[in-house]
């Protein structure tokens, strides 16, 4: 009898084996497959991106051209708010070498997981206390697009100064709608921040004006309009040229327009991405 229940063991263990081994292939290539289809899924994701990007750079070659402009005067900057880092890598392998967000903590989590050869502006409002996380967690940051006050221009020329960084660049941001929702100088203001900037911090580099305007783009031009008197009034009070002062204005949906009325920097999100994903709430 315990020779048979022996014998039963015996038989019974490698049927055990051979099921489990057999298990753990199906599990192995259920995986496979279910990796297969993520990089399949973000493939799409991207190639859509990709194409995307060319079809910008085109309309922007376009619209450069319809104002007896070179393109190569107009700077795109990715937006790449809320999107995944494999979807931005297939837009730098597109061939894009400036992207923007808005927050820092995005910024500093995504930065460090592409190239070192990407430029970087921050285009969000920018508080105090991120001042040196950003800087010192990005390396190449090659812009702060949202200058509005003279305490945040302070704090980073103080922590370029601190540390060691070659003189950042940076845009005076214009509330041109007068809207409250909007960060930015006043119009009337402007000349003042811009000569703080250009002539109190040596650590900054004055680049130009930058502005959101107002999300009814029937009402673009007008704001358009405020910014590029306002980049008379600095450079006459700076006493540079006015092709030395940049006009960061235009996105999504206005940025053609933008660009056929002087803008220099024009920021471009969903037009490239896709609308922004944000977390469900639960």
């Amino acid at each position: 009898m315990n020779n048979l229940g022996e014998a039963e063991a015996v038989i019974a263990e490698p049927k055990s084996k051979a099921q489990a081994d057999k298990n753990n292939t199906n599990n192995t290539r259920r995986e496979e497959e279910q990796i297969q289809e993520m990089a399949a899924t973000s493939a799409a994701m991207d190639g859509v991106a990709a194409t995307a990007l060319r079809s910008v750079l085109q309309r922007v070659q376009q619209a450069a051209e319809r104002a007896g402009r070179s393109p190569q005067q107009i700077r795109v900057v990715a937006v790449s708010k809320t999107k995944p880092v494999p979807v931005l890598r297939q837009v730098y392998d597109a061939g894009h070498r400036c992207f923007g967000e808005n927050y820092v903590q995005e910024l500093l989590e995504k930065a460090p997981q592409l190239p070192e050869d990407i430029e970087w502006h921050f285009i969000g409002n920018l508080q105090s206390n991120k001042v040196k996380p950003l800087l010192s967690g990005v390396p190449n940051l090659a812009m702060v697009e949202t200058v509005d006050d003279v305490k945040i221009a302070n704090h980073l020329d103080r922590a370029v100064g601190n540390l060691g960084r070659k003189p950042l660049k940076v845009f005076v941001q214009v509330n041109t709608s007068g809207e409250e929702s909007k960060f930015g100088v006043e119009p009337s203001a402007c000349v003042e921040l811009a000569k703080h900037v250009h002539e109190g911090c040596q650590n900054l580099e004055f680049c130009g004006l930058m502005t959101i305007g107002m999300l009814d783009y029937s009402s673009t031009p007008e704001n358009f309009k405020t910014l590029a008197n306002c980049r008379s009034e600095v450079c006459k009070a700076l006493g540079i040229p006015e092709d030395q002062c940049e006009l960061s204005m235009g996105m999504s949906g206005d940025f053609e327009q933008a660009i056929e009325m002087g803008s220099t920097n024009v920021r471009i999100g969903s037009t490239i991405f896709g609308p922004r994903e944000y977390p469900k709430k639960k």
